[in-house]
């Protein structure tokens, strides 16, 4: 079994098949070491999605929930395009919109989440630049988009 495999058994964290793309774009594209995954939806593994605007009709706990699933399809969208995760050198960058209304402020608060998530799994090898912005909506309604870039071996 592999490093991260086994780090994954240890958290309890189980990679999901991810959704696949809504449109007509494909969910990751590797340009030389570079894995760059389009922008994932809170989709659970039952195809449900996180709807709504934080600070309006959802609260924090919901906006962690859907920061953590959007992360989780990403690297298992990450996972499809190495074939092992044990392959990815860094977490170069993620990038999140959230769903909010303008008195809302705790948008890295949300996106922490998923940060918390890739240093958790890859260790030193998660942390990443990021940007976090505030949108007024999404697609399908969504209450968070994540899209990330990582380096693999």
């Amino acid at each position: 079994m592999s490093d991260i495999n086994e780090k994954l058994k240890k958290l309890k964290i189980v990679i999901p098949n991810p959704p696949a793309p809504v449109g007509n774009y494909v969910a990751y594209n590797i340009i030389g070491k570079v894995v760059y995954i389009s922008g994932q939806l809170p989709i659970d593994s039952n195809g449900k999605l996180i709807k709504g605007t934080i600070n309006n009709d959802l609260d924090l706990n919901k906006g962690y929930e859907a920061a953590k699933l959007c992360m989780l399809n990403a690297i298992g969208h990450l996972q499809k395009a190495t074939g092992d995760l044990n392959k990815v050198k860094k977490c170069i960058k993620i990038i999140g919109y959230i769903n909010s209304n303008e008195e809302f402020e705790k948008h890295p608060m949300v996106l922490n989440t998923a940060s918390d998530l890739l240093v958790n799994i890859f260790g030193e090898k998660g942390k990443h630049t990021r940007a976090v912005i505030g949108v007024k909506s999404l697609p399908l309604g969504a209450m968070i988009e994540i899209e990330s870039l990582f380096e693999i071996n």
